[in-house]
């Protein structure tokens, strides 16, 4: 007889596999079709493509990729391009990793699960973690996690040949739904006054920075508006002791 425990861990990891149909995970879905047909007009070839929607998760760090490789950069370029695009995901895995693992949770299997910690699936998780038993939510994130990579990576291989067929405007305004739901799930789902102010300092300032640093305009925004959001945040909470 299988072990009552191990049956639970099934049921949460389907749980979150039903979450392939949930609203962030279609939007996503229809991203990747526009990353896809970005990719195809890129000249990136089908493998490589395929290989890229599985190994570097995050969406945006394979817009960067491409975008690279596109103008021409040398390959330490590419790369610390997508790393420090990738590091704007640690402050969700030092938030989801507490979540949802336990005592007995052995670090390689979280080291492991980190590797699909992005927008999406930090949103999706801590908008319903609250409702799994602590001790299925590793469980029921791979569940989640896995699912949505594995389906996207089967979609940009089905869809590849064709993908280049799509009008221009159709693909971008797939593209550009994630960047609009992220936007308004991340301002939904943040918990401190401080988020809140660091989005609209980030808004703010990206365009500007787009202007005067064209290459690292996300990485000044980001730092500049998050600074700044800390100490608006900071004054805010001595005005209201005082």
């Amino acid at each position: 007889m299988s072990n009552p425990s191990q049956l639970r861990n099934v049921h949460w990891f389907l749980s979150g596999a039903r979450g392939i149909v949930s609203l962030p995970a279609l939007i996503l879905m229809s991203a990747f079709v526009g990353f896809c047909g970005f990719a195809v007009e890129a000249g990136i070839p089908f493998g490589e493509t395929v290989f890229m929607t599985g190994m570097i998760w995050a969406l945006p760090a394979k817009v960067l990729l491409v975008g690279s490789i596109l103008a021409g950069a040398s390959l330490p370029a590419a790369f610390i391009t997508v790393a420090l695009s990738s590091i704007r995901l640690m402050p969700m895995v030092a938030a989801l990793i507490p979540e949802i693992r336990t005592a007995k949770t052995p670090t390689w299997l979280l080291l492991l699960l980190s590797h699909f910690i992005a927008i999406t699936a930090y949103v999706f998780t801590m908008e319903r973690i609250k409702n799994v038993p602590r001790e299925y939510r590793v469980a029921f994130f791979a569940g989640f996690g896995i699912t949505v990579t594995s389906a996207n990576i089967v979609l940009v291989a089905v869809v590849y040949s064709t993908v280049s067929n799509l009008p221009a405007m159709f693909a971008g305004a797939l593209f550009f739904l994630t960047p609009v739901y992220f936007l308004t799930s991340i301002w939904a789902s943040t918990r401190e006054r401080a988020g809140h102010i660091a989005m609209i300092f980030g808004l703010a300032l990206g365009p500007l920075f787009h202007q005067v640093a064209p290459e690292f305009d996300i990485l000044y925004a980001g730092v500049v508006g998050g600074t700044l959001a800390f100490l608006a945040d900071l004054l805010w909470k001595r005005g209201a002791r005082s």
